[in-house]
């Protein structure tokens, strides 16, 4: 892996977000040369912050609605590989604010095609939406890429649009191959550092670390549970197939978990209370809440045989290295050096091996 990435010139949008955070440092690692394209980050604290990538990578702050701006931040650096993560990503704050969640999540993945469509530097571009793109009928297998688009809500359905928006202009303008472009759906990920409003795991750590009281929705609702690092690595093993031109990888791809890590809330808040040594409360949210579903699954069966990708972590052990990450916040800890060290211990993991042992 180090040697592919190592001096790559890498766009990531949305890299002062959580997901967009830890693979701007984890790319950073591995030696690529890294440019980052958000809005400043909109939680205190934040991971971005957390692990001081002003310092360490070219961070641009700006909005993926600004199209001329892009384009010229995009221009002006010639990446290789682009990888678009930022988004309107909250399902219950896309309900408040619906029209921001379509104009960032569709408009903007539009505007990041466009601006590739005129670079041609661009090789290699990863299109990160959801699990939650699919029509869910809440049956109890997992759906499969070629499963129809839907969302019930404003932030599901931005997203299975940006997936059509994606699939027309690769028909229309990336036909000849010299730019590859691949969409890719994970499920519910988690990991140290995010810290973003109505997401279970930040809900809980934040209430632990700064107190105040937990709300819990549904602790039967049934999640694609997985550790942030996990699609990630999925991600980067797809961009590296498109930058050497296998056009066969230029179309959707499942990240999630195995079967056996779909797991209820309640059953995440009882692991956290195990392993966290102080008393963790919660109690259930009154009132109507809004639409969310109760059962989603995801098949990644196409990654594993084409990709030869595979879950790591069982997700004891993604959930502990959460936890872990939130106790090195409380104590005070070197943030860089905990977040370096579980990448590392990452990257030396054997694939499947609790699986297998």
């Amino acid at each position: 892996m180090q040697e592919f990435w190592n001096g790559k010139k890498v766009l990531i949008t949305g890299h002062t977000g959580f997901k967009g955070s830890w693979l701007a440092f984890w790319l950073k690692t591995l030696g690529a040369d890294v440019c980052g394209y958000a809005l400043a980050p909109e939680t205190q604290p934040n991971l971005f912050e957390n692990l001081a990538l002003e310092n360490q990578i070219n961070s641009i702050i700006g909005d993926v609605r600004d199209l001329p701006h892009f384009e010229k931040v995009l221009w002006d650096f010639q990446p290789e590989i682009v990888f678009h993560l930022a988004a309107q990503s909250l399902v219950r704050k896309s309900y408040r604010e619906p029209v921001e969640t379509y104009t960032v999540n569709v408009i903007g993945t539009i505007n990041i095609l466009e601006a590739v469509r005129k670079t041609d530097s661009v090789k290699s571009v990863v299109i990160i939406t959801t699990d939650k793109v699919y029509e869910n009928k809440e049956w109890h297998w997992a759906y499969r890429e070629n499963e129809r688009l839907g969302g019930f809500d404003p932030y599901s359905n931005s997203k299975a649009c940006a997936e059509l928006a994606v699939s027309a202009y690769r028909n229309s303008f990336f036909g000849e191959g010299k730019t590859l472009i691949a969409t890719a759906r994970a499920g519910n990920v988690i990991g140290g550092g995010d810290w973003s409003e109505d997401r279970l795991l930040p809900d809980v750590f934040r209430s632990l670390i700064f107190g105040g009281k937990m709300e819990i929705r549904n602790p039967h609702s049934i999640r694609p549970w997985q550790h942030t690092l996990e699609p990630l690595a999925g991600y980067m093993k797809l961009a590296e197939k498109l930058y050497a031109g296998e056009k066969n990888f230029a179309e959707a791809w499942n990240f999630g978990p195995a079967e056996e890590d779909s797991k209820s809330v309640g059953w995440i808040l009882e692991k956290i209370k195990r392993i966290w040594n102080e008393p963790v409360n919660w109690e259930i949210a009154d009132g109507k809440q809004p639409h969310e579903a109760r059962l989603l699954k995801i098949d990644s069966a196409k990654a594993k045989d084409e990709l030869k990708w595979l879950p790591k972590l069982s997700l004891d052990e993604a959930v502990n290295l959460t936890a872990e990450w939130y106790r090195g916040f409380k104590d005070k800890k070197d943030l860089i050096e905990l977040t370096n060290n579980q990448i590392g211990f990452y990257q030396n993991k054997n694939q499947n091996v609790y699986r297998t042992a």
